[in-house]
């Protein structure tokens, strides 16, 4: 069975007022695969998730050229709330989660179900993924750990209903029994069909896990493949990925 494409990033061009930060970056997501950025820090790959989320004016940037299409429909500099509307959902660096909100507060501030799904994401559900968060719920958003406010962030968005689900730095900082966690509740989502685009550093698992690979350089993708490759062309990692 052919996947469809779901996402398609044709040359995009982004800038911070005189300074360019994406140089023609193109990259395809098809339904149900799990796709990633690689690359070190500062090579574009959070604006290329701002700019598919239609955030970059709130940041002080702009898409300055090539497109990006969803679903077949060009999506290029729409706002961000009708991004979040056609089923895309952003996991941002560093989390945001509402301080001041319970942890239950949190989740039912972004539930809906736009996409009339059969199976929706509820309370429980998220719960289901998320165990830990079942203990805390009436605790405010700030007095969580680094691991239970990611679990919190994932939730929040899973609320919305979405059919791609974007995660910056999935377990950036975090300690390595929860890092599992995360990533085995990625791997959950994966398998229950959900498309999702991640950036993360921590090869060994997003290997495991994705289908393909987006390797960002100076705001241009310099090489994409399967984890077969990347791991067979050890010189990617040297070259592109190593500190």
């Amino acid at each position: 069975m052919v996947k469809q494409a779901m996402l398609n990033i044709t040359e995009l061009t982004a800038h911070y007022g005189s300074s360019q930060a994406l140089f023609g970056m193109s990259l395809q997501l098809n339904e149900g695969e799990v796709v990633t950025l690689l690359g070190r820090n500062g090579m574009g790959k959070t604006t290329t998730l701002h700019s598919i989320m239609g955030i970059m004016p709130s940041i002080g940037g702009k898409v300055t050229g090539g497109s990006i299409a969803y679903k077949n429909n060009n999506v290029t500099g729409n706002a961000a709330y009708k991004i979040a509307r056609l089923g895309l959902a952003l996991v941002p660096e560093g989390r945001q989660i509402f301080p001041n909100l319970t942890v239950r507060e949190n989740l039912i501030a972004t539930a809906a179900n736009r996409q009339k799904h059969k199976q929706v994401w509820s309370e429980e559900r998220v719960l289901s993924l998320f165990p830990p968060l079942a203990e805390r719920l009436s605790s405010m958003g700030n007095l969580l750990s680094g691991g239970e406010q990611q679990m919190l962030a994932i939730g929040r968005a899973l609320m919305t209903n979405p059919d791609l689900l974007i995660l910056d730095d999935a377990t950036e900082g975090l300690a390595p029994l929860v890092r599992n966690e995360i990533w085995q509740s990625i791997a959950q989502l994966k398998q229950q069909g959900l498309s999702i685009l991640l950036v993360d550093k921590n090869l060994k698992d997003i290997m495991s896990i994705a289908d393909r690979h987006y390797v960002v350089e100076k705001g241009t993708v310099v090489w994409s493949g399967n984890s077969q490759k990347l791991e067979h062309e050890t010189w990617v990692r040297d070259k592109y990925l190593g500190v």
